[in-house]
């Protein structure tokens, strides 16, 4: 039990959501109480948002400077406590000890790159038309954001839409899932304020979505709506954010397609693909939802890939040596139970057959899986490989594409500028030749397209997604009208 986090940052104070309803968090391995938490309701959420907007114009006012000393100050705060954070990152979302030290640092580095952000709020002085003219170019913050984030990554995902807002001089109301209220929100909150953030610059939001409905998104002091998530919910929140003229960042879901080309290097393929289809049980938006292998090599790569799967270790998330631990709940073990058995009706081949105890499903291999399976169109989520067949490069290219997705792709070859061509011809956000598809940095863009999302993180895209640009211009002497 945690009884400190039983409340949550509201409005600048930590307090129990006024709710009637609780949520009870628990450990998706053990199954063992967490916390149980009072969820906020419609008025807390009114209450944060006006607090926040308040909030934010004195932090907007607050120099450069002090704001990137805030960030700094959080870094050393966040580094100091990493051991709690991994602990607790363990407990809640059920994941394995080398993945949330991965995380831990992913996110570090995304505030290290936002710390920068401060200083480069500045005007730009652009040429006029017109004789005797200045034009200028301000970037200015939005105001509050709404920043909502799922369970899978909770702490990086996070960080990621908060540090940058935050610098760009914003406040933020934070709506992490209620699986990862702590790691997702309150920890983040907490920190913040201890580096130095005045309190009510980032509300914590838990609550029922039956209850709440799109207050979040509807409510008149956002104008900008940071989502990560599924598809569904992003084309949902687009709509409503979209009628109400709101901007809309949204990273939504991915179909992503790893291939390996005839030429290419087996042994770092199968590397690449253990790992970037298993980390995290597969449950991360970039992991690889289908391998895609030259029918020249796939007896070959199947048979060191399967192998390299057998020795994958399952089991406590807590152990240093796991590999794989429990899924989020029971319901997404359902589910990818319930994708695995429909697609051994349509024809797949079982290589490796997985287990399930409580939350926690062992690795599956299957193979003779066609884009056309119910498997191969949807994001499994789950510690599942599923392996496709291509007749050449050119169909390789077709299965890559033949999706509504559109994340992140990754081919092997030892052809450098084959990789580079092919990675022109593959409709996605992002790709990696010769690496896994499981990669993010905090100052290259990141993003999908298609069905996988609006708008970039990292580096100065962020700053344009939670910023808005005004056109200022100064004329110097008078000048001569059409009109007398």
């Amino acid at each position: 039990m945690y009884p400190q986090w039983g409340k949550i940052p509201l409005a600048g104070e930590w307090r129990r959501g006024s709710s009637e309803f609780h949520y009870e968090n628990r450990n998706p391995y053990t199954n063992e109480l967490i916390i149980r938490m009072s969820l906020a309701n419609k008025m807390d959420i009114n209450q944060a948002f006006i607090v926040a907007d308040r909030v934010q114009k004195e932090w907007n006012r607050t120099s450069p400077e002090r704001k990137r000393d805030v960030l700094l100050a959080a870094i050393r705060l966040f580094e100091e406590r990493k051991d709690e954070l991994v602990n607790l990152l363990i407990e809640e979302s059920g994941s394995t000890r080398q993945k949330a030290n991965l995380e831990v640092d992913m996110a570090v580095r995304y505030i290290h790159e936002a710390s920068t952000f401060p200083l480069m709020m500045k005007k730009e002085q652009l040429a006029s038309i017109i004789p005797n003219k200045k034009n200028y170019i301000t970037r200015s913050a939005v105001g509050v954001v709404s920043v909502i984030t799922p369970w899978n990554f909770p702490f990086n995902l996070a960080i990621r839409s908060v540090a940058p807002a935050l610098a760009a001089g914003n406040a933020v109301i934070l709506k992490p899932d209620n699986q990862t209220a702590i790691t997702g929100g309150s920890f983040i909150s907490k920190v913040f304020e201890d580096a130095g953030a005045p309190k009510g610059l980032i509300s914590v939001i838990v609550a029922d979505l039956a209850e709440i409905g799109d207050l979040l998104v509807e409510h008149s002091i956002p104008q900008v709506i940071s989502f990560t998530g599924s598809s569904k919910a992003g084309k949902h929140i687009a709509s409503v954010a979209g009628r109400l003229l709101k901007k809309a960042t949204l990273e939504l879901g991915g179909n992503n397609a790893m291939v390996v080309l005839e030429d290419a290097d087996l042994n770092q393929a199968v590397a690449a693909a253990i790992i970037g289809k298993f980390l995290h049980q597969g449950q991360i938006c970039m992991s690889i939802n289908r391998i895609i292998v030259d029918k020249k090599v796939v007896r070959e790569f199947v048979e060191k890939f399967t192998a390299s799967v057998r020795k994958l270790k399952v089991g406590d998330p807590k152990d240093n040596e796991t590999n794989i631990g429990p899924m989020i709940n029971e319901h997404q073990v359902k589910k990818v139970k319930h994708l695995i058995n429909k697609s051994i009706d349509e024809g797949a081949a079982v290589i490796v057959e997985g287990s399930v105890e409580g939350n926690t499903m062992s690795p599956w291999v299957l193979t003779n899986v066609t884009n056309q399976m119910s498997i191969a169109k949807e994001e499994i989520f789950g510690p599942v490989a599923i392996i496709l067949e291509a007749n050449g490069e050119d169909d390789a290219m077709h299965l890559v594409n033949d999706t509504p997705y559109g994340l992140v792709g990754a081919v092997f070859t030892k052809d450098i500028e084959r990789g580079m061509a092919f990675a022109e011809n593959i409709q996605c956000g992002m790709f990696h030749i010769n690496d896994m598809t499981i990669n993010s940095e905090p100052f290259v863009p990141f993003g999908g397209e298609k069905d996988s999302g609006l708008g970039r993180h990292g580096g100065t895209w962020s700053i344009d997604e939670f910023t808005s640009v005004k056109w200022v211009s100064i004329q110097k002497e008078d000048r001569k009208y059409l009109f007398p």
